[in-house]
């Protein structure tokens, strides 16, 4: 299964994706953890991410997208992946389609996690991350509302979209996560 997750910066999709990772035996694309481990190698991707990520700014496609085009057409992704991260936006999200396509494959679902700006802001300043600078953060939080959350009428159109409560227990929520894998399953058995 390909699935993508989607949530606010501080909604939980770290917790999330390593216990759906090990749920559907597949690997675990997150564009956030390729661009740290970028930056830290100081490749020329990771110094021009970097300029764009101390701003709290989306890194531009053309970066973003040859990372994780490199990394669909490895072999262990032929089975299937977790998209964490990617498409952040609904032109991400076509450019994403046509890989596919030409890879064929596709999405199998998106999992939303939707949490409160508030409860974000009160997760951000318990974590204490180092790149959590809560005027940053903020930055990213509206990022998130403007450019991603189009991405769930894109999605919900082609019927693809769970929505989950990003509220309670880390087991709580996912719960409510493999509820919405079954679904998927279904869905993509034609049941």
């Amino acid at each position: 299964m390909r699935i993508i997750l989607i949530g606010p910066p501080g909604a939980g999709k770290g917790t999330q994706s390593q216990r759906l990772v090990e749920l559907l035996g597949v690997p675990h694309l997150s564009t956030g953890e390729m661009l740290r481990a970028a930056v830290r190698a100081g490749t020329p991707e990771g110094v021009e991410a970097a300029t764009y990520m101390e701003q709290g700014h989306l890194v531009p496609d053309a970066i973003i997208v040859g990372m994780v085009r490199r990394r669909l057409q490895a072999p262990d992704c032929r089975g299937g992946c977790l998209l964490d991260g990617f498409p952040r936006t609904r032109h991400q999200a076509e450019i994403l389609d046509d890989l596919l396509e030409r890879l064929a494959m596709t999405v199998d679902g998106v999992i939303e996690l939707a949490v409160p700006r508030d409860e974000l802001i009160r997760r951000m300043l318990a974590r204490k991350r180092e790149d959590d600078d809560p005027e940053i953060f903020a930055k990213r939080i509206t990022s998130f509302e403007v450019q991603t959350a189009p991405l769930l009428d894109y999605y919900g159109q082609q019927g693809k979209l769970a929505s989950i409560d990003g509220l309670g227990t880390a087991d709580e929520i996912f719960e409510r996560v493999k509820e919405a894998v079954r679904r998927f399953e279904r869905s993509a058995r034609g049941l």
